[in-house]
């Protein structure tokens, strides 16, 4: 079956006003939107969309038939989301399995309300994710070199006229830690309060002044600067100097496995998850922080490389596999009239021109041997399921998000981008 979803963009802080409103197609209402979450995560599950007398949550329709609409007869094991970043998110990580179980049960029986402010496990998952980008997105994404910290630290001592004598104390405290604890008795000191964190970080707001240039990558001094404007006391600002600074373009993805400590910071992306809302904070936020448990469930080791290249694997189709069971993601282009239509179908593909979609094939097919769960980012796409007991088909607008049923393989044709999640292997 292919079905209609839909749900209410969640509003935290850190959204932008109007980015996802654009997308789906929704006047703005003045509140930051920030994530639309596609899946069946009782968090925020979807609802069917269209022709339900009675309204349904995609709970419902797995529960109420789970070997038709359900994997392995459960629920989804991903959760597909889109993210509109309108200012840094939290400086946070994610459990892995083992953690998750121990620490849900921990909370569980200590009483503490699975919606509570304080509450750091709300379900017994582990939640690696992956991001690709819709817009361009920046992004602060595991631990990078010890030295390369140390180097910028050193130049932005350089940079900074009262506030040298501290930065080159944080620097040399990097230096003179044992290499295999130096982050994590980094990001104890660094939260742990003392007067020299404070010292260091006005040391900071001198080298990154108006006029300051910093011998450091222009991302991160813009990093930095940033950081400032919304949390200019955090000590999330030193920490973020230990981690990688990625800019990503459209099409570019990070995976990011449990127990690594990231933070987005700007841009549109659609990203996918295992079906978890599992997330410990040390910073940048004003929600709950945990840093004991953070410490606790941290991956102190260094990210070769966070970015992610995705698999062409069909004309039109490309692929980002991190090798989880949870998820994998898809991206199919389609363009079945060679970008010279006029056809009022495509009058409100805002990022569609008169030129041939790049990428893109006449045709997708994308197999479907377990549920999907997709959404048209641009342009509008026909998904179709021609070899189904009982011919399917969904004419699929920008913004609009559908759930296939496992079975035969869907079609996509027509002009625009989809997104597709699916279990991964």
């Amino acid at each position: 079956m292919l079905i209609f979803i839909e749900n209410t963009p969640r509003t935290y802080a850190w959204g932008s006003t109007d980015a996802l409103p654009a997308m789906l197609g929704h006047a703005p209402t003045g509140e930051p939107q920030a994530e639309l979450w596609l899946g069946d995560h009782p968090g925020s599950p979807a609802s069917v969309a269209k022709a339900t007398p009675v309204p349904r949550t995609l709970i419902e329709l797995i529960s109420q038939d789970p070997e038709r609409y359900g994997v392995n007869g459960g629920s989804l094991p991903f959760l597909l989301k889109v993210l509109a970043i309108g200012a840094p998110l939290s400086l946070q990580a994610h459990p892995d399995l083992e953690q998750a179980r121990a620490g849900f049960a921990a909370e569980n029986a200590a009483g503490v309300p699975t919606d509570a402010p304080h509450r750091n496990y709300r379900d017994a998952n582990h939640k690696p994710e992956l991001l690709v980008a819709l817009s361009e997105v920046t992004a602060l994404s595991g631990f990078r070199s010890i030295a390369d910290a140390v180097i910028d630290l050193r130049a932005l001592a350089a940079a900074a006229p009262h506030g040298a004598a501290a930065l080159a104390a944080v620097a040399d405290r990097l230096v003179a830690a044992a290499p295999e604890n130096a982050r994590e008795a980094f990001l104890t000191w660094a939260f742990g309060g003392s007067a020299d964190v404070a010292d260091a970080l006005r040391g900071i707001v001198d080298a990154i002044g108006a006029g300051s240039t910093p011998a450091i990558h222009a991302d991160r001094l813009a990093c930095l600067r940033a950081l400032h404007t919304h949390y200019p006391d955090d000590p999330g600002i030193l920490v973020s100097l230990l981690l990688h600074h990625v800019r990503l373009a459209p099409g570019e993805a990070v995976y990011l496995g449990a127990r690594q400590l990231h933070a987005y910071l700007g841009g549109i992306a659609v990203e996918v998850m295992a079906a978890s809302d599992n997330v410990l904070r040390a910073g940048l936020t004003g929600k709950h922080v945990d840093i004991p448990e953070m410490l606790r469930v941290l991956d102190f080791g260094e990210l070769a490389e966070p970015r992610l290249s995705g698999e062409r694997v069909a004309p039109g189709l490309c692929a980002w596999r991190p090798g989880v069971p949870d998820f994998q993601l898809f991206r199919a282009r389609v363009d079945s009239d060679g970008g010279h239509s006029s056809h009022e179908a495509f009058s409100d593909a805002e990022s569609l021109d008169g030129a041939r979609l790049a990428g893109a094939a006449d045709e997708v097919v994308v197999e479907a041997a377990t549920p999907l769960v997709l959404i048209v980012t641009a342009g509008r796409v026909l998904v179709s399921r021609p070899d189904a007991e009982l011919a399917e088909m969904a004419n699929v607008a920008r913004g609009q998000s559908v759930y296939v049923s496992a079975g035969a393989p869907i079609r996509l044709t027509g002009r625009g981008e989809v997104f597709l999640a699916t279990v991964g292997y």
